[in-house]
């Protein structure tokens, strides 16, 4: 599998989209479509841990960052033990929880995360080749959704163990009371600065949008962690429009 966090860190542009649908041929198919990555939505998609394990081994080569539900400190370890390349942490609003984050994305000394025989290490076969490794290739990525998260953007951003920031813009604009409207300027002047922030933190920044020209703007500002679309949008549109063209 590609090294994705290097790529990360090298500032690489990684297209990805949204998998929701617990289902792994929704994965296959996806994956087979040539995306840098996949992001994976423990937070709103219905996964649970045989489903999880079912979607990374249908991805394949792809490499998947898991988003975790806010709060559950276990499915940190949980999704990377299944094998993912990451972990995706919404609601992440000070610099404190961010820290946490690191920690429990990361194996003694460097973090709190627990050692077990799992799919990630070969189910123990590659155990230490794995515990070796693992720091090394597991990428953190915070998400800034919130008015306070904009507020402590600076010091989230400078948080070790943190490789990217990314930016959700939906839930930021109804924190900052304006629901749905991603083009009002309180919203894209607190997206100017989380990118701004990552860029003097030599963090990398990641942006969600449905459609591209929704995330072209913030390319050009310097994200390089890009999500596009959602499998469930993307199964419903090419429906209607087949149903159209009928």
């Amino acid at each position: 599998m590609t090294d994705f966090r290097a790529r990360l860190l090298r500032g690489d542009t990684l297209y990805g989209t949204l998998l929701a649908i617990p289902s792994p041929d929704v994965a296959e198919i996806v994956a087979a479509a040539g995306f840098d990555w996949l992001f994976v939505d423990g937070e709103h998609g219905s996964f649970d841990a045989a489903s999880l394990v079912a979607v990374l081994r249908a991805a394949g080569d792809t490499p998947c960052l898991v988003r975790v539900p806010p709060g559950d400190e276990p499915a940190v370890a949980r999704a990377l033990d299944a094998g993912a390349a990451g972990v995706i942490a919404p609601q992440v609003h000070t610099a404190a929880a961010a820290a946490r984050l690191a920690a429990l994305a990361h194996f003694p000394p460097a973090g709190v995360r627990g050692v077990g025989v799992t799919r990630a290490s070969g189910y123990g076969g590659r155990l230490g080749e794995y515990l070796a490794g693992a720091g090394g290739r597991t990428a953190v990525v915070v998400q800034a959704e919130s008015a306070e998260a904009v507020d402590n953007i600076e010091a989230i951003a400078r948080v070790p163990g943190v490789d990217a920031v990314f930016v959700g813009p939906n839930d930021l604009a109804a924190s900052l009371g304006h629901p749905g409207q991603l083009d009002h300027p309180a919203v894209t002047a607190a997206i100017g600065r989380v990118l701004d922030a990552c860029r003097a933190a030599g963090r990398r920044a990641g942006i969600f949008g449905m459609r591209p020209d929704a995330v072209r703007p913030w390319m050009e500002r310097g994200a390089t962690l890009v999500t596009v679309g959602a499998d469930a949008v993307l199964l419903g549109q090419a429906a209607r429009a087949l149903r159209a063209e009928l």
